[in-house]
C-alpha cells in the first residue's frame, strides 16, 4: 500500500488546509448547506452526524454537484461546524490531526 502524503499536494503545491480555505472562500454556500443538513438531522433525532454522508447528500441535492468538494475536507468542515456550533460537539467524532 502506498504511503499517504500529508504535506503539500504535489499537484497543487498546497496543503489540504490551504486547499480547504481556498475552496471554502469560493463556495460559502457549501458550509451553509452543511449547517442546514446538520440542523435537520439533529432536529429529527440523530445523535451522530458524519460529514462524509453529508457530502454525498450535497452531491445528490445540488443540480450539477459541487466541483472541487474533496473528501479530504470532511474533517476541516466538521471542526468548523463544532467551532461555530459548540452544542453540536457530541454529534461529531473529531480525531487528533496528523497534519496542519
Amino acid at each position: 500500500m502506498p504511503a499517504v502524503a500529508l504535506g503539500p499536494n504535489p499537484a497543487h503545491g498546497r496543503t489540504i488546509t490551504e486547499q480547504f480555505h481556498a475552496f471554502d472562500a469560493h463556495n460559502p454556500h457549501v458550509y451553509r448547506a452543511l449547517e442546514r443538513l446538520v440542523a435537520r438531522r439533529l432536529a429529527a433525532g440523530a445523535t451522530r452526524v458524519g460529514v462524509k454522508d453529508l457530502f454525498e447528500d450535497l452531491r445528490r441535492q445540488l443540480p450539477h454537484g459541487v466541483a472541487g468538494l474533496n473528501n479530504n475536507f470532511t474533517a476541516l468542515y466538521a471542526r468548523r461546524l463544532v467551532d461555530d456550533h459548540p452544542r453540536w460537539a457530541s454529534a461529531f467524532e473529531l480525531r487528533r490531526r496528523r497534519a496542519a
